[in-house]
């Protein structure tokens, strides 16, 4: 084997990651952690420094992002993280909460054993992230486990469309994440995401409803939409009927 090469799990040869490639890895991270909130500019000759590496795998890099939707090239501030409106969050946190729920209603009580083990796993490796304390990793295992509680409806195309929303969920869930910051750990996070594991086991679909209700967007509506702009009626009317409740 050639220092230029490496070993998949399997053995086999592989190329390495090109530089675009560990930009775009390293990007997504700070994107996806909170540490690139939606809006922020992303200027040229700071990541270079930052990344270490020159443009060209850099803008390479940006454009991978920016087919992914997580960046977004604006008129005169040029390359800008996504930026997430009043009316984005209602739009993305409703459709997440009827793919869930739909998931739920014919998913639990789980007749799989298989696809409650993928859960098991999912935790455990969200588990093993928050453990590392990478951030970045620890959106990306948090959104897998949730995607995990979709996937035990068997229902192909419901998982297909929680796929499609999978960036657009993490970087809900990074803000979300940065509004409990200073009041939850890591840790603390998995062990909620553990109860509700718990309660999916258990095989009850109304109380796992009724967990996935209570399960963390409080803390973010509070604290995170508004400080965001873009609200329109469905939206502003949606966030006042949250918090009545």
């Amino acid at each position: 084997m050639t220092m230029s090469s490496v070993q998949d799990e399997d053995g086999r040869i592989v190329a390495p990651p090109s530089m675009a490639d560990l930009a775009t890895q390293a990007l997504r991270a700070m994107i996806l952690s909170g540490e690139l909130p939606p809006g922020t500019r992303l200027v040229e000759a700071k990541l270079t420094e930052r990344l270490g590496v020159s443009r060209p795998p850099l803008r390479e890099a940006l454009q991978i992002l920016a087919f992914e939707g997580l960046v977004v090239p604006h008129p005169r501030r040029g390359v800008i993280v996504r930026p997430l409106t009043r009316h984005d969050v209602y739009e993305i946190v409703t459709l997440r909460e009827e793919l869930e729920a739909f998931a739920v209603r014919i998913g639990i009580p789980v007749r799989s054993p298989e696809r409650l083990q993928a859960c098991r796993d999912a935790l455990a490796a969200f588990e093993q992230a928050g453990r590392d304390g990478d951030e970045g990793v620890f959106t990306q295992r948090k959104y897998d486990f949730h995607q995990s509680i979709v996937a035990l409806a068997g229902h192909e195309r419901v998982t297909e469309a929680y796929r499609a929303l999978s960036l657009q969920m993490q970087l809900c869930m990074a803000l979300n994440r940065s509004a409990r910051r200073d009041g939850e750990s890591l840790m603390q996070n998995v062990e909620r995401h553990r109860e509700l594991l718990t309660i999916i086991e258990g095989g009850d679909p109304d109380a796992v409803l009724q967990a996935l209700a209570d399960h963390g967007h409080g803390s973010f509506l509070d604290a995170v939409v508004d400080q965001l702009d873009g609200g329109t009626p469905d939206s502003e009317r949606w966030l006042a009927e949250r918090r009545s409740r």
